[in-house]
């Protein structure tokens, strides 16, 4: 028997069901598998804080949080496993292609910036100093955002070395488990996939898109849906880009990665020809020397996204011990996941920096009127 079941292997769930492990737990790790819409496997790799938060100070606090956790996560991974995740940390650019995008740029991080403390890290960037971090910008591009505290990861890497941790640890991973039902046995839960049954004292629903029917079963009400975002592969190249980008990184493999789209198309995971097309001039306008690269692939992916755009976690008031969480950046959030998250799912004191991401603030009638950025 565990002391925790956790509900989907994703990001979430495998960064939960690690640290959960790493305080000793006895952890089972149940996943639909490989025919399920995959967030984690779709993902642009950023640990992105600038841009994050309007409106919502604590979530800017949460993901600067995370991303000053980040270094510790990747040693640990590394040293458990032998898988280094590529972090890399000097800093990231969001790259305007108008003087009205720079302005409405500047007003929305110094927003932050007041909500959040003078340590909020940004700086704004004309052209000609924005070339010094990345030659090659294009002459439309009337400026940038810069910021320090961003970087970004290998996220395969990242899920594989999550995965490989879990498993160092003794969590037993099992997939081609799809849920059923949820219920009470005495003092502990009973979970039931296809004609199997696992009993824990706690449960953790993890499950991405499938927590909307998944959470119901636990007494909440978790009101997220689908966002697509399409992404563009090139050729392998030498070295070139230093800084990842809000739309062009150059990964650690030494392809350029070009996206993302925010497309509301319900659970189509499809491309699309026109998106991909718009998403290719957006990169060209922003670096010139792209049109010259050959595309190798390219793939769309279903975000898991909250009315507005804010993570849940949520322990269950009809069902103490059962535990909602959802969030569309689990590469940002990882290493909160992992040390934050996990000891409070365990057992441990509710972390006062998530008071604000209950799911039952949706039924206050108050959302937000803007959106989340999209890493």
């Amino acid at each position: 028997m565990s002391d925790v079941i956790v509900v989907g292997a994703g990001l979430l769930g495998s960064a939960m069901a690690y640290g959960l492990a790493r305080t000793g737990a006895r952890v089972t790790l149940l996943d639909g598998g490989d025919q399920a819409y995959r967030a984690s496997r779709g993902n642009f790799g950023l640990v992105w804080v600038q841009g994050k938060g309007v409106g919502k100070p604590e979530y800017a606090r949460w993901s600067w949080g995370s991303a000053r956790l980040w270094p510790g996560l990747a040693r640990a991974l590394l040293e458990e496993t032998g898988v280094d995740v590529r972090l890399q940390q000097r800093g990231g650019l969001h790259i305007c292609l108008s003087e009205d995008e720079l302005a409405e740029r500047r007003s929305r991080l110094q927003g932050i910036r007041e909500a959040v403390g003078p340590d909020y890290e940004f700086e704004m960037l004309d052209l000609q100093a924005a070339r010094e971090l990345m030659p090659g910008l294009g002459p439309e591009v009337p400026g940038v955002s810069f910021s320090l505290m961003d970087g970004h990861v290998n996220p395969l890497k990242l899920l594989g070395a999550l995965h490989a941790a879990c498993r160092h640890r003794g969590v037993a991973i099992l997939t081609g488990r799809h849920v059923e039902a949820i219920a009470r046995k005495g003092a502990d839960f009973e979970v039931r996939a296809g004609g199997e049954r696992w009993q824990a004292a706690r449960v953790v629903l993890a499950a991405g898109l499938a927590n909307r029917t998944l959470a119901p079963l636990v007494g909440v009400d978790a009101p997220i849906g689908p966002n697509r975002g399409e992404v563009l592969i090139t050729e392998r190249l030498p070295p070139a880009l230093a800084y990842p980008t809000n739309y062009i990184r150059q990964t650690d493999e030494g392809t350029i990665q070009i996206g993302d789209s925010l497309e509301d198309v319900g659970y189509d995971d499809s491309v699309s020809t026109p998106v991909l097309g718009g998403i290719a001039r957006r990169a060209i306008r922003c670096l010139p020397s792209l049109a010259g690269l050959r595309l190798v692939r390219s793939w769309a992916a279903l975000r898991v996204m909250t009315p507005d755009g804010f993570p849940i976690y949520q322990e269950s008031a009809s069902m103490p011990g059962a535990f909602v969480v959802s969030c569309h950046s689990g590469v940002t959030l990882a290493a909160q996941h992992v040390f934050t998250i996990a000891p409070w799912l365990g057992g441990g004191e509710r972390p006062r920096a998530i008071d604000g991401f209950r799911a039952d603030r949706f039924h206050s009638g108050v959302l937000m009127e803007e959106p989340l950025d999209a890493h």
